[in-house]
């Protein structure tokens, strides 16, 4: 199977809502930036993770007991692309390490089919 590849790839910076990806399937896909922080693919947050058992684009679960403290919503400074298969953000949390490559979101993509797919995929 070919990789994946987007006809069409916009990133809201202004407006703050997020990625529009067209795939050149015709599949379409919407990425929050906050989903897109919490799905960051560097090994740093994936080795985060997997040791809380979050998937990629979960938001990180409170200790028990915790007060829920205010923290900046999610959103990129910048964004800009990595060769021809990937997308890189810097994030106003100074985060910058994830490479989002175009397996790697259409793999996370969070629309209703995909995440169906991926659940009969993990229960099959």
């Amino acid at each position: 199977m070919a990789p994946p590849d987007p006809k069409s790839v916009k990133v809201n910076l202004t407006t703050g809502t997020g990625v529009d990806i067209e795939w050149k399937d015709g599949h379409r896909s919407h990425y929050s930036f906050s989903f897109l922080r919490d799905a960051c693919p560097c090994a740093l947050c994936d080795d985060e993770r997997g040791k809380s058992g979050r998937q990629p684009g979960e938001r990180p679960k409170l200790a028990p007991g915790a007060l829920p403290m205010f923290k900046e919503a999610a959103k990129p400074l910048s964004a800009g692309a990595v060769g021809k298969y990937a997308i890189k953000f810097h994030w106003n949390d100074g985060h910058e390490l994830g490479i989002y490559s175009w397996q790697f979101l259409r793999d996370v993509c969070p629309c209703e089919e995909c995440k169906a797919t991926r659940t009969a995929a993990r229960t099959g």
